[in-house]
């Protein structure tokens, strides 16, 4: 991979430039989204409803206005410019999420980014631009591009017109997905794929339906078509006490994983973290009031191993990711 690489070497990519993707985070130098040193594109959208989502911003595939009040000046700027009379201020903003239209215009005149529209248009150019700015790093560490969400495969439209430009110049792709969608739009992107995290959230259709809002059926069956067409792949599942530990959870993961020929599991450790951003939001789901429980997360990986699966930590799979290197 070459480093110093610009969008004027990829002169191709202006016919792609009219397609455009919603991304709520660009987080680079990212250590913890795959091997070597990472961009992360976090895709707005998501076709799950995680009632433990650690993106709870990212679930709406619109751009939405996020408020940060402990940032809020009160300056008052806000309330001057908002056409529908949604904001106003004592001490600090208050925003009537009822009113709100997330036009952004607060967003616009608040120096103190006490309100943000989290979620931006990208187009294929400037996206490029962005990650191509770490090219050094990517190839003196073994990393690449991490596409993350959200569910970034819902907007494969525009990934299939730039991850073709990304592979051009040798960045590695790592594609982290739940896989609750039209196995089309995935095998659309494959091509460019070099490795896949496929989230697995439950085991048993009634509890995935009480806490994703869907089945899980199609997860499962994309897994399978997946794993079929030789795309590398790791399955990962997050370890939610209380939700998705029970025995028969665990084995009917087990069992699907045998049907596929896959005998490994990542165990994700929870992370309570996501509820500090629930007061931001205009439609937050519930706190869970949760935490990483060690005993219950060693239990879940000495289950998963009497079903004849190998379950590792996360910390691990970072670990030999960095050894193999």
């Amino acid at each position: 991979m070459r480093g110093r690489c610009t969008v004027a070497e990829l002169p191709e990519s202006r016919h792609a430039a009219k397609v455009l993707a919603t991304i709520f985070d660009i987080q680079r130098f990212s250590l913890h989204d795959g091997p070597g040193i990472r961009t992360t594109l976090f895709f707005k959208g998501c076709t799950l409803a995680c009632i433990w989502c650690q993106n709870p911003e990212s679930l709406a595939f619109r751009p939405e206005l996020t408020y940060y009040a402990e940032r809020c000046i009160g300056t008052g700027a806000c309330v001057e410019v908002c056409p529908q009379g949604a904001i106003s201020t004592v001490r600090a903003a208050r925003v009537d999420w009822a009113l709100c239209t997330n036009c952004g215009l607060c967003a616009d005149v608040c120096d103190s980014e006490a309100l943000r529209l989290t979620g931006r248009t990208w187009d294929v150019d400037t996206l490029l631009v962005e990650c191509l700015r770490d090219a050094a790093f990517y190839r003196s560490s073994g990393g690449g591009v991490t596409l993350s969400g959200g569910e970034a495969v819902m907007q494969h439209r525009f990934l299939a017109a730039f991850l073709p430009h990304l592979k051009a110049v040798g960045v590695h792709v790592l594609l982290q997905t739940a896989g609750e969608y039209p196995w089309h739009a995935l095998a659309l992107l494959q091509p460019w794929l070099d490795h896949v995290y496929y989230d697995l959230k439950c085991g048993l259709s009634q509890t995935h339906l009480a806490l994703t809002g869907r089945d899980g059926q199609r997860i499962l069956d994309n897994l399978g078509r997946l794993v079929a067409s030789g795309t590398p792949l790791t399955v990962r599942m997050p370890v939610v006490p209380g939700h998705n530990t029970a025995p028969e959870e665990i084995a009917a993961i087990a069992e699907h994983l045998h049907k596929c020929g896959l005998t490994d599991i990542v165990l994700l450790r929870y992370n309570a973290l996501w509820e500090a951003k629930l007061p931001r939001l205009a439609h937050p789901p519930a706190a869970q009031e949760l935490a990483h429980d060690a005993a219950l997360f060693s239990a879940v990986g000495e289950a998963f191993a009497r079903h004849g699966i190998r379950a590792r930590a996360a910390e691990e799979e970072h670990d030999n990711d960095k050894g193999g290197r």
